[in-house]
């Protein structure tokens, strides 16, 4: 695993885009590591693990609103041409919206820490950040995934039909679920916790926050890291235990594993079907848009078994 060091590095030979400075945990896959994985499709059953974007939908209070408008008509550019000048003619919309909304990852640079605000690296806010977005660790340094993918059903380990506002999900409880599910976390894997969130969420604002906050403790995290997972995710919008425990703190799961490890995490992952059919151990592909400048970047994640 990893024997070809800055493996996505290698791909990124494109005129005029300069190479990312560190992608973090991702540096862990290796052209060896994505043939393992593809061993794991045997039905080729695709999950798709985004549900969809919308107006209206549910978006956290710190992000904006997703909006979305059409922007040309085949009626309006008649009208704006005095007549049909052609016998066909086109539709296209006006998108407004962070990264953040749906099905995502966070990008390195998404959260800082200290009293200089520094990212991953220990870049600082006040050097990287421009008026286009941030230079280093953004979501053109996102890589695509091709790898394991495990699901850690919380609630059925515990006997329960979706985890409370605020549960805080400890390793004992991990590994509780994954001793039930007979899966083990390797080095190069994909993690995604079921909550049972999802079936809020997609009610809107209200519901989620009334049930929001279930995510992992810092312990977890750590543990996870500390396995060499490459991604993290989960079914809910915060992904750690929110509100934090410590009030000093306000994302400490988030600083710990995108700052101190370079691993990535996804939010709002549709996650119910997979944990309906007891599927825990699957290829995972997800693969990020590579927008210069962003903190993040939607994503429409599959697991193939």
């Amino acid at each position: 695993m990893g024997n070809d060091k800055h493996f996505w590095l290698q791909q990124y030979d494109i005129p005029g885009m300069e190479l990312p400075v560190d992608m973090g945990a991702s540096n862990k896959v290796s052209s060896a590591s994505i043939i393992e994985a593809f061993k794991l499709v045997q039905q080729g059953k695709i999950y798709d693990l985004d549900a969809g974007r919308w107006p209206g939908m549910s978006v956290h209070p710190v992000h904006p609103p997703f909006t979305l408008t059409t922007y040309r008509t085949a009626r309006g550019a008649i009208v704006d041409q005095g007549g049909r000048e052609t016998d066909d003619a086109f539709l296209s919309e006006l998108m407004v919206s962070s990264m953040h909304a749906g099905a995502h990852i966070d990008a390195l640079c998404h959260v800082t820490c200290g009293d200089e605000n520094k990212w991953y690296g220990g870049r600082r806010e006040a050097d990287e950040l421009g008026d286009h977005g941030a230079n280093t660790s953004d979501g053109a340094s996102l890589p695509p995934f091709l790898c394991r993918g495990v699901l850690i059903d919380i609630p059925t380990a515990l006997g329960v039909e979706y985890l409370e506002a605020g549960h805080g999900i400890d390793w004992s409880q991990i590994e509780s679920a994954l001793t039930r599910q007979g899966v083990n976390i390797h080095t190069g894997d994909a993690v995604l916790l079921y909550t049972g969130f999802m079936q809020w969420w997609l009610q809107g604002q209200q519901k989620s926050a009334e049930y929001a906050g279930a995510g992992i403790t810092v312990e977890a995290a750590q543990k996870l890291a500390d396995l060499g997972v490459i991604v993290v995710g989960a079914d809910t919008e915060g992904f750690e235990q929110l509100p934090s425990p410590d009030p000093k703190k306000y994302l400490p799961v988030h600083v710990e594993l995108l700052i101190n490890h370079g691993i990535h995490i996804i939010e709002l992952a549709y996650l119910d079907q997979l944990a309906k059919d007891n599927i825990y151990e699957f290829l995972f592909v997800c693969s990020p848009l590579r927008i210069r400048g962003t903190t993040g970047s939607m994503v429409r994640p599959l697991a193939i078994i």
